[in-house]
């Protein structure tokens, strides 16, 4: 079928990509599910750091790569084999496909599939193959989802069902931001009530880890950031304290409220110097655990002796440690709830053409999650 796609071609383009225009929507060729895949008609794609790491080159992809990884979708289609979805179902993508075989996928542990792994990073969903087709060229999938497009093909182990009665905008933000921000907090770090927790870096990310800290009652929870309109939405979002990363007494503040530094203090603007800063923020017997994407070159330098006399834990948390078919539902029940007030992240909805100026937006700290919809509204 014939399909509209953003296609990245070249990474580093100048700013603002609004003129640059490194995404190029054009009308590519997108071949039928095979066994085990589906077509999604993509309804709702958000727009993260992790799109336009690829778009700035901080992390490099096989070019060139059809981008887009946070989404919600209704499956048009299904291939041979599959059951688990039907034609007409709601569903949310995962960005790593989980095999459910591997040993990772054996302990629990599917954030660590390696063949999941293996396919994104050549730029393939989990049978090998290629969908998209631009001029007679081969393109890559982005994390197995390619969203940034009217429909897309996937492997049905990227794919959550969900229920139809939710929102398919506000659904997508399930697919990475919530995923990996409440995840961190939940899985990863199992952050219990009355922790002394810190979140640095305040993205879409960081704050769905403030939702998630403040549904489980983390007390203090301090956010870190550097703009003061993020501190603002991170206090309604349910943080008891919030300071600038710039202000030069921050680790005496936050080791005061703290009584020492934070029990568990989460980097999640992806950069070294962030990191840095949660580390000397983190307290005696802490952790401090990273889910934010640095550069590849990036480079941090610690002691080890805290390591041993503070007895301290540095941890990375890649997709929130989350199983997908067991934590998107859940994460989903507590929106549902009231418990976890996902909209309040949501900056506004763009179609499809606006797409460079969005990350524009985005690059510039403007917005927190903003949504692509390549059919208008869902």
């Amino acid at each position: 079928m014939k399909i509209r796609s953003a296609i990245l071609r070249q990474s580093g383009l100048p700013k603002p990509y609004a003129d640059s225009r490194p995404l190029e929507l054009v009308q590519v060729d997108l071949t039928a599910p095979g066994p085990d895949e589906v077509l999604v008609k993509i309804m709702a794609a958000g727009v993260c750091h992790s799109d336009l790491s690829a778009i700035n080159g901080d992390r490099p992809r096989p070019l060139p790569v059809a981008l887009g990884h946070e989404a919600s979708g209704i499956v048009e289609e299904v291939g041979p084999g599959v059951t688990s979805v039907a034609p007409g179902d709601h569903v949310v993508m995962s960005f790593l496909p989980i095999c459910g075989e591997c040993s990772a996928c054996a302990e629990g542990r599917a954030s660590l599939c390696g063949p999941g792994y293996a396919a994104n990073a050549a730029g393939t969903l989990l049978s090998g193959r290629r969908h998209i087709v631009c001029d007679g060229v081969e393109i890559n999938h982005h994390s197995g989802v390619s969203a940034f497009a009217e429909y897309a093909v996937v492997s049905r182990k990227s794919v959550v069902k969900i229920d139809p009665d939710l929102d398919l905008v506000h659904a997508a933000l399930f697919g990475c931001a919530v995923m990996t921000g409440v995840g961190a907090v939940m899985n990863t770090c199992q952050i219990r009530p009355g922790d002394s927790t810190v979140v640095v870096g305040l993205g879409g990310v960081g704050l769905a880890a403030i939702l998630g800290a403040a549904a489980i009652g983390a007390s203090p929870l301090v956010a870190v950031d550097m703009l003061p309109a993020k501190l603002d939405l991170a206090r309604e979002l349910g943080a008891t304290h919030a300071f600038l990363a710039t202000d030069p007494d921050i680790v005496e503040k936050v080791k005061e409220v703290t009584r020492g530094g934070g029990r568990y203090v989460l980097e999640m603007a992806g950069s070294a110097r962030a990191f840095d800063l949660a580390y000397r923020l983190t307290g005696r017997g802490g952790m401090t655990t990273t889910a934010g994407l640095a550069n590849v070159n990036s480079r941090f330098e610690i002691s080890p002796l805290p390591l041993v006399g503070e007895e301290r834990t540095i941890k990375g948390s890649y997709m929130g440690s989350c199983v997908p078919s067991r934590d998107i539902p859940r994460y989903i029940g507590m929106f549902k709830a009231g418990r976890l007030p996902v909209q309040k992240l949501l900056s506004g909805t763009s179609p499809l053409d606006d797409i460079n100026a969005v990350f524009d937006r985005l690059d510039r700290a403007e917005v927190i999650r903003q949504i692509l919809l390549p059919h208008g509204n869902p």
